[in-house]
């Protein structure tokens, strides 16, 4: 991947996780990820349609996943995908709680672990 193509997903992020929402500058000690929505395992490219600025947390515990367990009707689901969905349709923070919405949302929040304590410490320093 060409340091051109790693600019421009990290200028349409504007330095924020497109998960989480944690900002590059709160994060200062680990440089984002470049992460494939669609990993490459399973077909994804290295597109900008396929590419997303993810935290090293969220990245790590995404890996190749594309689905996961809801934690409310027990149904596998896909994960959030930031190429087409819609943030705010999937999920709302409460204080430094990011809370899912929809199946999707539930989903996604569990499998990349979003409200572990780190994250919720991070969020609410970040926020003082």
């Amino acid at each position: 991947m060409n340091p051109a193509l790693r600019q421009r997903v990290r200028q349409r992020a504007h330095e924020c996780c497109e998960n989480c929402g944690v900002r590059q500058e709160d994060e200062a000690w680990s440089l984002f990820h470049i992460e494939h929505v669609l990993p490459l395992k399973h077909g994804g490219a290295d597109s900008l349609e396929n590419l997303a600025l993810a935290c090293q947390h969220c990245n790590l515990h995404k890996g190749p996943n594309l689905s996961g367990i809801d934690p409310v009707s027990g149904g596998m689901v896909r994960l959030f995908d930031p190429r087409k969905d819609a943030w705010a349709a999937h999920f709302t923070q409460v204080g430094p709680e990011i809370i899912g919405l929809t199946e999707v949302g539930r989903t996604t929040v569990v499998v990349l672990k979003m409200n572990a304590r780190p994250r919720l410490e991070l969020r609410s320093a970040a926020a003082d």
